[in-house]
């Protein structure tokens, strides 16, 4: 990381056997480790197979950054998205990139032609950790990803949240650069705040820039919401569960992101809240 080289080293075939299931019908999830390029070569099973049934459940389709993505997770069902769907009982389509949230077109499209019942997007961290555009171009590439997104799912509810508290990027632009000064790693931003005034682009600069996108577009938009990441991670959070490498929650953090997430998105009054009969 250190000299942004990379080698690919191919690990030999495995085989991963799941034994002692029940002789019944039964539904089957395997979930692919999130933290490896994993390429499935064969599925055996000892018994016919058929895909499974509707669930019955709304599909939520996320999109996000490593930290959506499962950096320092646990394991590929303890991702906060994950934990968030289960609690929320829907279905979850993650795209959650990491380091790769950056208002790409061809994400928007992707999006625009997925099939969902309710839409998040999670922007900031690291269109600020990459120094990827200033003020000026962010707004309007906001506005043109909603704009995609809204072409296949004009009336979906989609919210709209910024990052969660990540204090050396709060109020200091990027880059971000790796640092092992204590022999571990850790991150730090490397750019100049007195520049926010030229455009630079924090955490900060963005939640505000967010928040008033939203409140603008939701005149005539009123599926459309938005979310302080804050709420999800913040000050508190930081204090009890401080981020290992100051940019990616721990396991536990994880968790505590999911909770708020799930109360504040599905729980009563939220935007991914169930619809009941009248």
């Amino acid at each position: 990381m250190a000299t942004q080289s990379a080698e690919l080293l191919e690990g030999p075939p495995g085989t991963a056997r799941f034994t002692d299931l029940p002789a019944r019908d039964k539904d089957v999830e395997i979930w692919l480790p999130h933290t490896e390029i994993t390429e499935l070569i064969a599925l055996r099973t000892d018994a016919p197979v058929v895909p499974a049934p509707d669930s019955g459940r709304r599909v939520w389709l996320h999109h996000g950054s490593s930290i959506s993505h499962g950096s320092n997770a646990a394991h590929p069902s303890a991702i906060w998205p994950a934990l968030a769907a289960a609690r929320g009982e829907v279905e979850l389509v993650n795209l959650g990139f990491g380091g790769s949230a950056l208002l790409d077109p061809f994400t928007a499209r992707a999006m625009r032609d997925t099939p969902a019942d309710l839409i998040s997007l999670k922007i900031g961290i690291n269109i600020v950790n990459t120094d990827a555009m200033r003020l000026r171009a962010f707004t309007p590439a906001v506005h043109g990803f909603l704009d995609t997104i809204r072409e296949g799912h004009p009336t979906t509810p989609l919210l709209v949240v910024s990052s969660i508290l990540c204090p050396v990027q709060e109020d200091t632009p990027g880059p971000l650069a790796p640092d092992f000064a204590d022999g571990t790693l850790r991150f730090k931003a490397t750019g100049d705040p007195a520049e926010r005034a030229a455009g630079r682009l924090t955490l900060d600069v963005i939640r505000h820039e967010l928040a008033r996108i939203v409140e603008q577009r939701a005149a005539d938009d009123p599926n459309l919401h938005h979310l302080d990441g804050r709420e999800l991670y913040g000050e508190a959070d930081y204090a009890e569960l401080p981020l290992p490498d100051e940019v990616h929650p721990d396991p536990a953090a994880h968790r505590r992101i999911a909770d708020n997430f799930a109360r504040l998105a599905f729980g009563t009054g939220g935007p991914f809240a169930p619809v009941t009969g009248g």
